[in-house]
């Protein structure tokens, strides 16, 4: 590639039409030059207004918006009828739910010009302007403690890294060669990711092409989508083995364990208090933790049950899909079906 790479940043978007104005006003802050970089919605069956929304901003942006739609058929979907429409050099996935820091797009290129690469990945974080349980879930989903720095927060990480689609770039060449996302309910971008790890290209974690994550989330909704996720890395690793690794068995061995044990002791009549206090105490010390990170002694209390729930939410849905899917030689795993954008 020259030394002008064409963008296309890619979105795919189901009655989001209330995020995206974030997401445009962060594109329209960047640091790199408008007429460089093409946004591509792919509006995925919206009902909510999001075309009126994203006709608004393609008068107003300096740079190039295109709005493509499809019947409602899901994100992975959604990505290659982006794909399809892309024009540029490189091809950039954030999701409608993320904001870009302003050097987003710099960093990436910057990074790129000082040594290709075919794929890259960066991580996500939270804005002072985040809801307190928005806060909360971004460091249980980005703690090194509570992932193992799977998600590409740690210099050290205990498995694989692979880019996820609320922030990642792939080069044009790379697309072609690999074709677009599978038809997975879940896990489609891990899937994508794995195919291009396995073609031999390079890969790459920028750590400073930071996205703002604002999930709209409840605790409930949570506890969905890290089941669901917990299903995925079954259905993931039954695809290719090498997606499923020994770290992916710890929230299921962790929930086990806390079960047994606190049942144990009732069982031999130990204090269940006392019993207890051994995984509160832990607890309480890196949710602790999690505040000073944060620096907000409000997300305290949420994590003392955001990171319980993620750890069993992701570790019942592993299991369940584990024995389902090793045990008993089903078929893929669904999981939570209502929506797959939550």
């Amino acid at each position: 590639m020259g030394t002008d790479l064409s963008i296309s940043i890619i979105t795919p978007s189901f009655n989001r039409a209330d995020e995206l104005g974030h997401l445009f006003q962060s594109l329209e802050n960047q640091s790199t030059d408008p007429a460089s970089f093409e946004s591509i919605i792919s509006d995925d069956g919206s009902t909510d207004g999001t075309e009126a929304l994203v006709k608004a901003w393609q008068q107003k942006a300096h740079f190039k918006i295109k709005y493509i739609t499809q019947a409602n058929q899901g994100p992975g979907a959604a990505r290659n009828h982006g794909l399809i429409n892309s024009e540029g050099d490189l091809i950039l996935f954030i999701d409608s739910d993320c904001e870009a820091h302003p050097d987003w797009i710099k960093t990436i290129l910057e990074e790129y010009r000082s040594a290709e690469f075919d794929a890259c990945g960066g991580p996500d974080g939270a804005k002072e302007d985040f809801t307190v349980l928005q806060k909360a879930i971004d460091y249980s989903m980005t703690s090194f403690f509570t992932t193992g720095g799977m998600r590409g927060h740690s210099d050290k990480m205990m498995a694989k890294f692979y880019p996820r689609t609320h922030n990642m770039g792939i080069t044009r060449r790379v697309y072609e060669a690999v074709g677009g996302f599978g038809d997975l309910r879940h896990g489609q971008d891990i899937e994508f990711s794995n195919r291009i790890r396995k073609s031999g290209a390079e890969v790459r974690f920028i750590k400073d092409a930071v996205v703002y994550h604002r999930r709209r989330t409840s605790l409930r909704q949570f506890f969905k989508q890290v089941f669901n996720w917990g299903v995925a890395r079954i259905n993931l690793g039954k695809i290719d083995s090498a997606m499923l690794e020994p770290i992916h068995f710890l929230p299921t061995l962790a929930s086990l364990s806390a079960l047994l044990v606190l049942s144990g002791a009732l069982y031999l009549g130990f204090p269940v208090k006392q019993v207890f206090m051994l995984f509160f105490i832990p607890l309480c010390l890196l949710s602790l933790w999690g505040s000073v990170k944060k620096r907000d002694i409000r997300v305290f209390p949420y994590l003392l049950i955001v990171i319980p729930a993620q750890i069993l939410g992701y570790g019942v849905g592993f299991f369940q899909a584990f024995i389902r899917r090793y045990i008993f030689n089903q078929a893929e795993s669904i999981g939570f079906k209502k929506n797959y954008y939550k």
